[in-house]
């Protein structure tokens, strides 16, 4: 679902798969989040690390009352505190969406798919 503005000079329209690309990278960059994944486990139960091109698989954009909702499906580091590491992507996420679309973004839900084991 695309997310409509309007001005003095006529309508915006933002695509989900430009809200899914913006997301991505913001939620990439953060402390301990290995990276995007896929909203649909894989039959195994792992969770599909997704490339730069395909962060609109794992970001649901959704219309609600007052503003709009997002939903992220991430993979995180294993040895970091999971509450921690959410709690800072929601921030951030909320705040640079906010900054770069000035829309309202009444939620921003973290699914956590998995936990990936680095080697050191």
């Amino acid at each position: 679902m695309p997310v409509n503005k309007k001005t003095n000079y006529g309508e915006i329209n933002i695509s989900t798969e430009a809200i899914a690309n913006l997301t991505g990278g913001i939620v990439s960059e953060a402390y301990g989040i290995v990276g995007m994944a896929s909203q649909n486990m894989l039959k195994d139960g792992f969770a599909e690390l997704l490339g730069r091109d395909n962060y609109s698989k794992g970001v649901i954009v959704k219309n609600v009352e007052g503003g709009y909702e997002i939903d992220l499906y991430v993979v995180i580091s294993s040895g970091v505190r999971i509450s921690e590491v959410v709690s800072e992507v929601q921030k951030r996420v909320k705040y640079e969406l906010s900054k770069h679309l000035e829309v309202d973004f009444k939620a921003v839900n973290i699914y956590v798919q998995g936990i990936k084991v680095t080697d050191k």
